[in-house]
Order: structure tokens, then sequence, then C-alpha cells
């Protein structure tokens, strides 16, 4: 399978999300999409990332731009999570990590010297062309959301 690349068209997909929907790249052209990878639903910065984009998604909707978070967590925690943050977008199930790979942002990590391959948080910004525009890897939650928020209008000008 082949990753995905800046200033190239990310492959077609379709995906499980919450609300009963399916989420195909397709058929968001027109609108730019914003793609965010975090480990684990319900975890402390997995949280407060969610929170963040939820904040500033009237800003994201003023930019044309849609918002989905992917984790490898079933659809019922996904809904669950959704409904506990009062998140306004739709989250992705990825339990057979097509996505992630697509991606590629299944890592090594290491926690408490326990070695174990898991999500590392990731950012993806698709124009409405459907063309990758923008890619954060390794994000640290804090400002992340409002960077991914100004390179999301700059697409606008």
């Amino acid at each position: 399978m082949t990753t995905v690349a800046l200033n190239e068209t990310v492959a077609d997909f379709s995906a499980a999300a919450t609300s009963e929907q399916t989420v195909t790249l397709s058929d968001l052209r027109g609108q730019h999409v914003v793609i965010y990878f975090y480990p684990k639903d319900s975890t402390p910065g997995c949280t407060t990332e969610g929170q963040n984009f939820r904040d500033l998604y009237p800003q994201f909707q003023d930019a044309n731009t849609l918002i989905f978070g992917v984790s490898r967590d079933g659809l019922r925690a996904h809904e669950n999570f959704k409904a506990k943050q009062s998140f306004p977008f739709e989250l992705i199930s990825d339990k057979d990590e097509a996505l992630c790979g697509l991606f590629d942002v299944i890592k090594l990590k290491k926690n408490y010297g326990r070695e174990y391959m898991g999500i590392e948080r990731s950012t993806f910004l698709i124009d409405a062309e459907g063309v990758l525009r923008q890619a954060w890897r390794g994000v640290k939650v804090k400002g992340h959301a409002d960077e991914v928020l100004t390179a999301a209008q700059a697409l606008n000008n």
C-alpha cells in the first residue's frame, strides 16, 4: 500500500464513523478536510486535543473545513467519547488500521519501558481537490488546533 505524500492527491477511502456514517474522501470534494489521528479515546491528551478542535469548530466551518478524528477504538467507544465531549465532528474507527497505514501513523512507541506499536499523534490537511497540503507528525497538543486552523484558513486565500 502506498502512503500519502505532500502535494499529491490522497487515495480515496471509505471508513466507518460515528452517527452511523461512512466517510468517503471523494464525497468531501469541494471542502477542505482535517484528519487527526490520536492514540485512544477518553485519555487526557486525546481528550484535550479533541476539545481544542471542538472549541475552534465554528472557525473551521468558516474556513470550509471538515474535521475527523481517527483512532483504532471501536464505534461504541467513539460514540461515548463524542457524546461526553460534545464533539460536533465525526470520529472514524480504524480497527483494521487501513487509514493508519495510508497515512503511515503506526509507529514503535515506548511507555514505562514497554515497547509497542501505536498511533503517533498526527494531523493531515487535505484541500478541496483532495490534495494533501500539510502534515503534522509527532504532534504536541498545546496550540496544535490553532496551527491547523491557520493552515486551513490559508487554503482559502
